[in-house]
């Protein structure tokens, strides 16, 4: 099953019992990877949803619906300054196939790009093709671009602010606290990862920021503060502002996974 071609599908595509292949599609299917008339592949709506399908003709008859469980248990929101050129792309691949849930780019006071609304549609593009690529069963919600000041309100979220320069507290140190206390607040005997019994719940919503190249303004990171963000380090090492992203997201799915 697992090494059956995926693709994925807008929900209302799904009808019947039947998948309304697209022109793009059918072509996908049957020149890029070369399945013919009865072939089997798997189709995903990116909301939570696998279907073993067949393919007849211009539509797929859906065989089975499948179970998946690749997603983690936590809810990651990214909020990442734009890089300049085409670094968010990569942050956009990387950060979906770790398992972030909602990516918000912000304008800081240092960012230099301004990008298009082309942009933004190539990014949920690439969002849906890592989705794929990864085997998760929810494409990530890429937001338009806002200002950082704008984008700082989230509620019932651990919020952090990652600071290249200061004396902060590293992020893993942070995520290995939160699980302490929920661990000793459990009795449990595993010391370690970020809250066990959140990570059940599943409610539970994790807010990073990362900055943009020259990092964060003083202003900003107060405002972050003042908006209950708490800075941290992600080590004593300067990273680009295309590398902290998945450093950050790398942190937390080793802390979350289950």
């Amino acid at each position: 099953m697992s090494q059956l071609q995926r693709i994925a599908i807008a929900p209302s595509q799904f009808q019947q019992g039947q998948i309304l292949l697209t022109k793009e599609q059918q072509h996908y299917l049957g020149r890029v990877l070369r399945l013919r008339e009865g072939d089997r592949f798997i189709a995903m709506d990116g909301k939570g949803k696998w279907w073993l399908a067949q393919l007849a003709g211009e539509q797929a008859r859906v065989l089975e619906t499948l179970l998946v469980e690749t997603e983690l248990p936590v809810s990651i929101t990214l909020m990442v300054a734009l890089p300049k050129g085409n670094g968010f792309d990569e942050v956009v691949r990387c950060c979906t196939e770790l398992g972030v849930t909602c990516i918000a780019p912000v304008l800081s006071d240092r960012t230099l790009l301004h990008p298009s609304p082309q942009k933004l549609e190539r990014w949920r593009r690439i969002a849906a093709e890592a989705t794929e690529q990864s085997e998760r069963s929810f494409v990530p919600t890429i937001l338009e671009p806002v200002t950082f000041n704008t984008g700082l309100s989230f509620a019932n979220s651990q919020q952090y602010i990652c600071v290249a320069r200061g004396e902060f507290p590293h992020l893993k140190d942070c995520l290995q606290h939160k699980g302490q206390m929920t661990n000793d607040i459990a009795q449990s005997q595993s010391a370690g990862f970020l809250c066990s019994e959140l990570c059940k719940t599943g409610q539970e919503t994790i807010v990073i920021a990362t900055g943009p190249e020259g990092g964060w303004t003083t202003q900003e990171v107060d405002n972050a503060i003042a908006f209950g963000f708490q800075p941290v380090s992600l080590g004593r090492r300067i990273l680009r502002a295309v590398t902290a992203p998945v450093v950050a997201l790398s942190l937390i799915t080793a802390a979350c996974e289950v």
